[in-house]
Order: structure tokens, then sequence, then C-alpha cells
């Protein structure tokens, strides 16, 4: 039987990317969402909390969402699930990327599994659904459990906001069919925990956010 989920957000790098470190308290077992830096921040909060992580989950490929992760794979031995591969050319960028931003030094990595649409991904007993949200990124994708009634949605969707489409293969009318085609549906009472800033629920965002609501959208 799955559990409940339990989770930290944890600010890292300059930018203050949502780290998600998320557990099944039933084994405490975990994962770390998108562990963009300060990696040494990260295994503190994963050691208060007495988690032992099993793998690294990425909804994209941007630096600030990736670019902890090839070093905490190979220290932890961990294997690496997400994004979809349509976000290839970010992750190999990473490196360049954090020149250009003034970051440290960042590797680019190969996940051991790419995910897909329709795909699930396991944490201790806990099962999330992989939604293929393309928009922001062409690869981007959210993890969704519905037990738990949350999802972590990256740079999709945010607090009054959505994600920017003025990057490289971004497309601002695929990020409002994600959103309101993939994410919308799965209940106005579905709490995410965006890239940044403040968590919202999708039937907050449907019926105020003045980019895609029911109301801005037609």
């Amino acid at each position: 039987m799955s559990a409940t989920l339990k989770c930290e957000i944890i600010p890292v790098t300059p930018f203050q990317q949502n780290c998600s470190l998320v557990w099944d308290p039933t084994t405490m077992r975990g994962t770390l969402v998108d562990a963009g830096g300060e990696i040494e921040r990260l295994l503190e909060r994963v050691k208060h909390h007495g988690v032992t992580l099993e793998k690294l989950l990425v909804t994209h490929g941007h630096l600030d969402h990736a670019g902890g992760v090839a070093d905490l794979a190979e220290q932890l031995k961990l294997p690496v699930e997400g994004p979809h591969r349509d976000d290839e050319f970010w992750i190999q960028g990473m490196p360049e990327a954090g020149r250009n931003y003034g970051f440290p030094p960042l590797r680019s990595f190969t996940p051991d599994r790419w995910l897909v649409d329709g795909d699930t991904v396991t944490v201790g007993t806990m099962t999330l659904d992989v939604i293929h949200c393309p928009g922001h990124t062409p690869g981007h994708v959210v993890f969704h459990h519905p037990l738990s009634k949350a999802a972590f949605v990256g740079d999709v969707i945010f607090q009054n906001s959505i994600g920017r489409t003025d990057f490289p293969r971004g497309n601002h009318a695929d990020l409002i069919r994600s959103i309101r085609q993939k994410l919308f549906p799965l209940g106005d009472d579905i709490t995410f925990v965006p890239g940044h800033g403040p968590l919202s629920t999708f039937g907050r965002e449907r019926a105020s956010n003045p980019h895609v609501s029911d109301r801005a959208v037609g």
C-alpha cells in the first residue's frame, strides 16, 4: 500500500530553485527532485530527516534544476531518472551554461532512465506518475502522486505565473496545452511544488492565473 509522501522544500542556487526532498515515511527511503546545487546542504537535510536516498529525479535540464545531479549521483552511487530525452541538449550544455551564469563548475550527465509520458517512478513504496509537459523546455516532465494530491511541476507553472518559453525549443502554445490539458485535469485540489516561489493548487491557478486561467484562455 502506497504511503502519503513527506517533503521538505530546499531552495538552492542563486536562482532559489525549489529542490524537493521527498520520502516514503513507511520505509524512510527517498529522492531529491531537481538537485540543482548546494549538495552539502541537501545532504544535511537528508541526514536530518533520517532518509536514505535511493535515486535522483529531474524535471528538466536547466542548470538550476540539474546542476548538482552528476556529483550527487557519483558520490552516492544513485541512479538518475528523468527528464524526457528531448532535454538532452540542455543537460549536455550545462557546463557552458554554468560558466555563463557564474555558477561553480557543472558537469553534464546521462540519466539512467529517460522518462516518457505515462511512465511511473517509485520512491520506497510510493508510485508517482510521470507526465510529459513540454513548453518551458521540450523534455520537461512532472511527477504526480495521486494519493498525496501532490505534484512536482518544475518550471511549467507557478503561483500566478507560468514558465518562460523564450529559451531554445521553448513553445508557448505547448506550455498552455500542457497545463490546461495535462495538469488541470488532475484536480483542483492538487497542491503543486513549483520550481521557484510558493506552493499553489491547480484549482487556484485555473481560477485566477492571468496566463492560463479559464477566463484568460477563454
